[in-house]
């Protein structure tokens, strides 16, 4: 499980940082990779990488606002043009639908896939056998939402020591043992799972913030996640246009996070009056109050180990 930054700026698109958009990779886990908004260019952005348009298999909207949408067209039509033919699912808030069936519409766009489009509210919002994913609306001037991503539970390690001291010698029934939940040995002997297998492997959690202000409301949404993705448009000098414009500052980012108890914060959505030369100055007004932050720039990777 791998994040990738594709877009790290607010607003508007600079010469450093493009505007949001993130991919998280799957690509061991379900050989799919799910998208978290798509704003302009966000395909060129993808070319600078080894993603594949053909496995992005599901796309999750924040919010309307431009720079977090206005990709979206460009990457629906070359999708079909990059080999994908596989079901495209996009959740996005009210007014999804309209923007890109009128999009592709007046552009005359046909896809060469199945494209299912849901508008979601608050909630949960998608489960399988992995992944189960929920949503919150924050505090933003136009509805805008958060998303948990929660990896289910898996299996523990497979107890040797044990199974050896059983007189159950290596071979298929090992794997047959770690995959059900009674087994039946060549001899006839019932073999129960729980007897012979270590404590489940506790799945990841990222959480991936929209644009929205600081708020004490998202504390139990964001509590104990591996990784918070949370915008951080301002520096801690600008807490009052932060609060006018419905946005974060790195403090009120890093406050969140240490009272959630998360594993990692990362920083994004920075303002475009800010350079990479105050990116360090940024970093540590967050790092003061939570050390374990990272302000993400164009590109930057990071891997969520399984324990």
């Amino acid at each position: 499980m791998e994040l990738v930054f594709l877009g790290t700026g607010s607003g508007v698109p600079s010469k450093e940082r493009n505007v949001s958009a993130i991919a998280l990779k799957l690509l061991q886990e379900q050989n799919s990779i799910w998208l978290f908004d798509c704003g302009e260019a966000t395909q060129h952005q993808i070319l600078r990488t080894s993603i594949k348009p053909r496995k992005i298999t599901k796309i999750f909207i924040t919010h309307m606002h431009g720079d977090h949408i206005f990709g979206l067209p460009g990457l629906l039509s070359s999708r079909s043009f990059q080999g994908g033919e596989g079901l495209l699912t996009i959740y996005g808030p009210e007014g999804i639908q309209d923007y890109i069936e009128t999009s592709l519409a007046v552009s005359g766009t046909t896809l060469a896939y199945p494209l299912s489009i849901v508008e979601f509210t608050e909630g949960a919002l998608f489960e399988d056998d992995q992944f189960s994913v929920s949503c919150k609306r924050l505090d933003h001037g136009i509805p805008s939402f958060g998303f948990r991503i929660t990896e289910k539970d898996k299996p523990g390690k497979l107890l040797v020591n044990k199974l050896n001291d059983a007189g159950i010698e290596p071979g298929p029934i090992y794997q047959q043992i770690k995959e059900n939940h009674v087994v039946r040995t060549d001899d006839g002997r019932i073999i129960h799972r729980e007897q012979f297998i270590g404590p489940d492997k506790q799945g990841r959690i990222i959480t991936i913030m929209g644009d929205t202000r600081a708020s004490d409301n998202d504390r139990s949404f964001v509590a104990g996640s591996d990784v918070l993705v949370h915008e951080a448009t301002f520096g801690q000098e600008k807490a009052n246009l932060a609060n006018a414009y419905f946005h974060s500052t790195t403090k009120q980012a890093a406050a969140l996070a240490n009272e959630a108890s998360v594993g990692k914060l990362i920083l994004t959505h920075i303002s475009s009056r800010y350079q990479q030369g105050d990116d360090q100055q940024l970093l540590d007004e967050a790092r003061d109050i939570f050390p374990n932050t990272e302000l993400a720039n164009d590109f930057y990777q990071v891997t969520i180990e399984s324990e």
